[in-house]
């Protein structure tokens, strides 16, 4: 049974603070992602569009049982920052504003660039913390210089306390690349020994964890859109708590993860068994360049097997998953861009083990961060045992 709560216990996780004054969102990586969401964001608070895909703005809430009928907003309900309450920063290895930068991640049509044109290029990003080391495929000339990774962690400190001055709350967003694939080590094992770390350029830290610490040292909670190892470290998580700074997130899972996401715990809920799973990607942007590395893909890679096995739970139905075959593949393909497409092979079986087979085609054009850009379309084909 857990431990009582004191009362002052209960009475500070049930105080939640009101959402008062500006919202500041700092972002590592001011690429397609990045401008997408915040392009989007202005477009919505002057009403050129509506939020598609944002659960905060568009979902509801079911309070008390389903026939009182009672379903608020999420934003009316929950204490939420509001929209024009938002105010964005954040750092990249290329100097470009994010006009300049939505418009080479090509991700929304001209019409829309060109209503919010102004807003967009009042936003030029801070020099980013970089290391070719960590993501192979890119170089880039708006970047830091430090004497060690402790001078570069002081330095992305010094950009959260200059925005602080002129914002309420904060949040640091990872939208920067897939690392490469990073196991924990020694300096990962404390704050004392990150800290040691950072001071000796151990190469087990990556600049996504030199965000996080940065973030979370000045209280700020940091939010990891990418599956690279960053806050899953006890280092990292110490800070937080002593910090009281939340963290969250690996990957963002906006494409074929969120299917594999959807389709496995229906298939678990109906007790089907699952053969196999092959999972290819196509995508040609700076993401599919990235991904092209094989020490970055392991990363992605890793994120994507999982995910299945954390459903599954394999080892409490040997019948249904023990055996199963996860194959994942990304492929970088140039004339793609940023329109990105998943094919799923999905062979499971069923009633007295006959097979069936699913398979997925997912298109969507432009970057699919939440739903938040261009409208996707997708294909949904069963082929049933009785099908042949």
């Amino acid at each position: 049974m857990p431990s009582p709560q004191s009362g002052s216990e209960r009475a500070g996780a049930s105080e939640i603070q009101p959402a008062k004054g500006k919202l500041g969102i700092m972002i590592p990586g001011m690429g397609a992602v990045a401008t997408t969401f915040i392009a989007g964001v202005e477009a919505v608070r002057r009403g050129l569009a509506k939020p598609i895909g944002s659960v905060t703005q568009m979902g509801t809430i079911r309070l008390g049982k389903r026939t009182d009928n009672t379903t608020p907003l999420v934003k009316d309900f929950v204490p939420l920052a509001d929209l024009n309450d938002i105010e964005f920063t954040g750092w990249d290895i290329f100097g470009e504003n994010m006009y300049e930068a939505a418009k080479t991640a090509g991700v929304l049509d001209r019409e829309h660039l060109e209503q919010i044109r102004p807003f967009l290029e009042s936003i030029t990003p801070m020099p980013a913390v970089f290391d070719q080391f960590y993501v192979k495929r890119l170089s880039g000339t708006n970047v830091k210089k430090g004497r060690s990774k402790c001078d570069l962690a002081n330095q992305v400190k010094e950009d959260i306390q200059r925005f602080k001055q002129r914002t309420e709350r904060q949040v640091v967003m990872w939208c920067g690349s897939t690392e490469i694939f990073l196991e924990q080590s020694a300096c990962h094992q404390s704050i004392e020994a990150f800290e040691k770390g950072l001071v000796e350029d151990d190469p087990a830290i990556a600049p996504s964890q030199i965000y996080a610490y940065a973030a979370l040292s000045e209280g700020v909670p940091f939010v990891n859109g990418a599956p690279n190892l960053t806050v899953d470290i006890p280092a990292l998580q110490e800070l937080s708590r002593r910090n009281n700074a939340p963290i969250c997130g690996k990957d963002f899972k906006t494409g074929q993860t969120l299917l594999k996401t959807t389709l496995a715990p229906m298939f678990k809920a109906r007790m089907l068994g699952v053969a196999g799973w092959y999972s290819t990607n196509i995508l040609g942007n700076r993401d599919g360049e990235v991904l092209d590395d094989p020490e970055s893909f392991k990363t992605k890679e890793e994120s994507k097997l999982s995910v299945l096995e954390h459903i599954l739970q394999p080892e409490k139905y040997p019948d249904l998953y023990k055996d199963m075959y996860h194959k994942v593949r990304i492929n970088y393909y140039p004339p793609r861009g940023d329109n990105k497409e998943r094919w799923d092979n999905i062979d499971i079986f069923g009633w007295l083990g006959y097979p069936m087979q699913i398979k997925v085609d997912f298109f969507v054009p432009g970057l699919d961060f939440g739903g938040a850009a261009g409208v996707g379309s997708g294909s949904f084909h069963g082929l049933s045992a009785a099908d042949g």
